[in-house]
């Protein structure tokens, strides 16, 4: 990808750079850090796009509106069972998940 200006990294080329190459233990925490970032953006976008406020999605799950904050803001993991019953229950919709060889 050619860039206007040559001091400009595409996201790729600045991960290289700053935390190694895929498969190096700094960008392999990145990487993974990021994944958990992404679960908690997307139940929150999926959240609002019902029109849920944290609390009603917590009581339609069984939890709490802190735990709801917590797994949206990144400030704890989500176990597998309670994503399923976050997004089946809570939000109605269907979790799909993928492993990518």
């Amino acid at each position: 990808m050619k860039t206007a200006n040559s001091k400009l990294l595409t996201l790729e080329q600045f991960k290289d750079r700053n935390y190694g190459k895929p498969g190096t233990t700094k960008r392999d925490r990145l990487e993974a850090g990021y994944e958990r970032f992404k679960i908690g953006v997307l139940i929150h976008e999926a959240r609002l796009k019902k029109g849920l406020t944290q609390q009603q999605l917590a009581e339609k799950v069984g939890t709490t509106k802190s735990y709801i904050s917590k797994l949206e803001n990144n400030v704890k993991e989500v176990r597998l069972s309670t994503l399923q019953k976050i997004v089946e229950l809570g939000l109605g919709g269907e979790l799909e998940l993928s492993i990518k060889l």
